[in-house]
């Protein structure tokens, strides 16, 4: 007889982000962050992001809500030395904070292309197949259009990731029908019926959906 397995309490979860501690620049990237009043990724969320970059050997990734550059930080370090990120924002001055994260942290500026505009426009402008991860951390609104676009630009083996699609429990709550909760809803259902994609639900990051490309 099979034994269930017990849900993570709230001690796991908190050992999970704190397993990798951030370093003095991580640190003070949220500090910008929450001047702003930006949302930035957990720790564990960063970790697992910088896991995927190293394991794919990145070299080109699109990051859709720069924030104040925890998350592109957190792919920088996992990405190949030659790697590019371009990272995505409507707010030039997240991006303005980004680049003094990114910085702090050695990284020359030709590494990262920061381009300010709404993500459903640029990521047209991007070229199909050719990158290995993409990450989005938007408006949650934009889910559905950023699936779809972002899946083509992935090369066969690629990695596309969504966080905090479990939004606070409001997804897997049948009585939260808003419009934001109805979108990660079926961004969730797209990853799982996407002939193309071998998914999983991460429990980091509020819900880390994420997708390889067949």
């Amino acid at each position: 007889m099979n034994t269930p397995t017990p849900a993570a309490a709230p001690a796991d979860s908190g050992f999970v982000d704190g397993y990798l501690p951030d370093d003095e620049v991580l640190s003070s990237a949220r500090a910008r962050a929450d001047d702003l009043g930006c949302s930035s990724l957990s720790a564990g969320a960063g970790a697992t992001l910088r896991f995927l970059a190293a394991t794919l050997r990145a070299k080109a990734v699109v990051e859709v809500g720069t924030g104040a550059g925890v998350s592109g930080l957190s792919l920088l370090r996992g990405m190949a030395p030659d790697g590019i990120l371009t990272s995505i924002d409507v707010e030039p001055e997240y991006q303005r904070a980004a680049r003094l994260t990114f910085r702090e942290a050695g990284f020359a500026p030709g590494r990262t292309r920061l381009i300010v505009g709404r993500a459903l426009d640029v990521l047209q402008r991007l070229t199909p197949g050719g990158y290995d991860l993409v990450f989005v951390d938007s408006a949650h609104i934009e889910y559905p259009g950023c699936y779809e676009l972002g899946v083509s630009l992935l090369r066969r083996g690629g990695i596309i990731a969504f966080h905090n699609v479990l939004a606070g429990g409001r997804v897997i709550d049948p009585s939260h029908r808003d419009p934001e909760t109805l979108a990660l809803r079926e961004v969730a259902r797209a990853f799982r019926e996407d002939d193309r994609l071998v998914p999983a639900l991460l429990p980091v990051g509020g819900g880390l959906l994420v997708a390889a490309a067949t």
